[in-house]
């Protein structure tokens, strides 16, 4: 029973994560701000992990409180998550439109502070993404969390852990190949809008999402 969940486990968490909110945000945000391959796999899985450990927190206040009523808020979670990626989509963009602006006008002053400013840019990025993740549980894994509980909690754990790395490997395998095909893209109103193309890129995925429930 267990290696059947164990391989279920693995199935839905991949074919979970091909949905493009799980990889087309990162691989935009790669591009606008230039992230190696190791920073865009790291945050990937940081975001990954943070989606997971988030059901199975609210998979175990399901045991000790009810299970339903915590399948409700979760299912109440996935369904707001669209808008939430919206809005992060519109605000990322609507700084680089503030970015280009602060450009034209304040260049020598923008120049000699954009290395402070564009890390302390990155870190908040990768802050909102996680937090924006976490938000965002995967209410699939929780079924399958108490199908194993009844075996014992070494069976849970097993499941929980085949969920979390088949999500995660899935979401590097997808952003990796689209940050190198992203990047290899240079030069014009690419470099010069990146930052709004990502964030527009981001918001139309969040609408793609909630008008097809992905």
């Amino acid at each position: 029973m267990v290696s059947a969940l164990v391989v279920a486990a693995v199935s839905i968490a991949a074919l979970h994560a091909l949905a493009p909110d799980h990889w087309v945000p990162f691989a935009a945000l790669a591009r606008a701000e230039r992230w190696s391959a190791a920073r865009t796999a790291s945050v990937t899985a940081l975001c990954g992990a943070g989606h997971v450990t988030a059901s199975v927190i609210i998979g175990l206040l399901g045991a000790a409180f009810g299970i339903g009523l915590f399948e409700a808020f979760g299912a109440a979670l996935e369904g707001i998550a669209p808008y939430v990626l919206i809005g992060f989509g519109l605000a990322y963009a609507t700084w680089g439109a503030g970015r280009i602006v602060r450009a034209r006008w304040h260049r020598r002053m923008h120049e000699a502070g954009e290395p402070h400013h564009h890390l302390e840019h990155q870190a908040a990025s990768t802050r909102a993404l996680f937090l924006l993740f976490c938000a965002d549980p995967c209410v699939a894994v929780i079924p399958l969390m108490f199908g194993a509980l009844s075996t014992g909690w070494a069976a849970a754990l097993a499941v929980v852990a085949a969920y979390e790395v088949a999500t995660i490997a899935t979401m590097i395998a997808l952003v990796l190949p689209a940050r190198a095909a992203t990047s290899a893209v240079r030069g014009g109103w690419v470099d010069r809008f990146g930052d709004v193309v990502a964030g527009a890129v981001i918001a139309v995925v969040g609408v793609v999402v909630g008008m097809t429930g992905l």
